[in-house]
């Protein structure tokens, strides 16, 4: 075969990617390919952390290409017709991308087909590529996906897992292939001053840092706030500048519970894309209704924007938005605190929330973040949906020194120890201007109780 495209989507790497693998074991010259689709912009996922990010991930696999002999082709446009132009002016006869969940990816495959019709070229979609697993590859016998996690959790270990695939030694791009700059994270603006690095480089160093030092300690620390012993590798993992099967298989050879720890996380987010793929209205619509009528009016207006800004009242939960707004990441715990109080102590429509943690989160990933929500609005997966998680109660577990908060919450640095938690009960002068609560945590927990059981 003369020549084959491959088209990067949230799978910004050389290793362990069959797409690129096929292309270049077929063809003599390959077309590595990320089309720059103002279509992103239109349905509100443009962000400048991931913006940022990306451009990281995209300047790292042109650096990594180049090594081997190729380069990363930049386009912008909408991607069925950049292709069809390519393969036009190639002779391409393949074209090569990663399946995706999302109905904006089944869209955009659905427009590729379109677009080749008559041209003689094939698009190939492959599965397993962002995902550990293909999301139909575990169901129950009767459905066409799990709706519990544990049941499938059971049957996703139990599953051959294909082995991960080394980067291609070299490869070779059309010289008459034009490409427009890589983007650079130093144009995008209005980024998080605390934003990570992004590439496959800096994704693999890192894990391989945290088999090394973080794993075996995965399984006491995921949940310290303070003592920060999560993997951090969920934005490698969204862009796909990291591939989830080869961190399964990278984890599993370390072996023990906080690997198995690990694992699980990652069966948890293959969970929600099977999820997805079987009921997509579920990005925007409950997953399952429960009859809710969220409060609006000024007064939740108001309250959304002291949760946005970190002004709550409740230190642990102002603590992770704050961290959310530096660093464009948040704590697993965190995350869980900051949704439970939004959704379920305020009663503001889960909706709102998931549309600010993708307007930062460098991981924003449609479907983990809009499955997650629902399940910590009880619309979801969860099990116990009238679960209420007490900030005051998670603060004392999961910060018992109160060493997360005060590092995010500056006005409550003079507190010492657990005090920390509950700033009302000490003079004014020790808070620095820190907000009262915005509500009773009681009397909040009985509203949302009242409303479901109307509902």
């Amino acid at each position: 075969m003369k020549a084959s495209i491959v088209l990067y989507t949230s799978d910004l790497r050389l290793h362990d990617h069959p797409p690129l693998r096929a292309a270049v074991r077929e063809a003599e010259e390959v077309v590595p390919l990320f089309v720059r689709d103002p279509g992103i912009k239109k349905v509100g996922f443009h962000a400048a952390n991931r913006a940022a990010f990306l451009a990281d991930c995209l300047g790292d696999l042109d650096a990594g290409l180049r090594e081997r002999g190729g380069r990363l082709v930049v386009r912008a446009g909408d991607p069925a017709q950049v292709v069809r132009e390519l393969v036009g002016s190639t002779g391409a006869e393949r074209v090569h991308v990663a399946a995706g969940v999302s109905a904006y990816a089944r869209n955009r495959a659905d427009r590729l087909r379109a677009a080749l019709e008559g041209t003689g070229a094939e698009l190939v979609e492959h599965e397993a590529v962002i995902t550990a697993l293909p999301p139909g590859e575990v169901v129950p016998g009767s459905k066409d996906h799990f709706a519990v996690f544990t049941p499938y959790h059971r049957q996703w270990s139990a599953q051959h897992l294909r082995e991960p695939l080394g980067a291609p030694r070299k490869l070779s791009v059309p010289s008459k292939v034009r490409s427009d700059e890589v983007p650079r994270r130093e144009d995008v603006e209005g980024i998080s001053p605390g934003l990570a690095r992004g590439g496959e480089r800096e994704g693999r160093a890192k894990l391989a840092d945290w088999r090394r030092d973080g794993i075996s300690r995965y399984e006491d620390l995921h949940d310290d706030l303070a003592g920060d012993g999560t993997s951090r590798l969920s934005p490698y993992l969204h862009f796909g500048a990291l591939s989830a099967a080869e961190c399964v298989h990278r984890a599993r050879a370390v072996g023990g519970a906080g690997a198995d720890a690990f694992v699980r996380q990652l069966c948890w987010r293959d969970f929600h894309h099977q999820v997805l793929a079987a009921r997509p209205a579920a990005a925007h619509e409950d997953y399952r209704p429960r009859g809710d009528h969220w409060r609006t009016g000024s007064d939740a207006e108001h309250e959304a924007a002291a949760w946005r800004e970190g002004r709550t009242g409740y230190p642990v939960v102002d603590a992770a938005m704050r961290q959310l707004a530096h660093e464009g990441w948040m704590h697993n715990r965190g995350r869980l605190l900051a949704a439970s109080f939004l959704t379920k102590t305020l009663y503001l429509d889960w909706r709102l929330g998931a549309a600010h943690f993708l307007d930062l989160l460098v991981d924003g990933d449609l479907v983990n973040n809009q499955m997650n929500w629902q399940w910590v609005a009880g619309t979801g997966t969860d099990t116990r949906p009238g679960r209420v998680l007490n900030p005051l109660t998670q603060a004392r577990k999961y910060d018992p020194e109160g060493d997360y908060v005060r590092h995010w919450v500056p006005e409550l640095r003079g507190i010492e120890g657990r005090a920390v938690h509950e700033p009302w009960k000490r003079p004014r002068e020790e808070r620095e201007g820190y907000p009262e609560p915005l509500v009773d945590l009681a009397e909040g927990r009985d509203r949302f109780r009242r409303a479901r059981e109307q509902g």
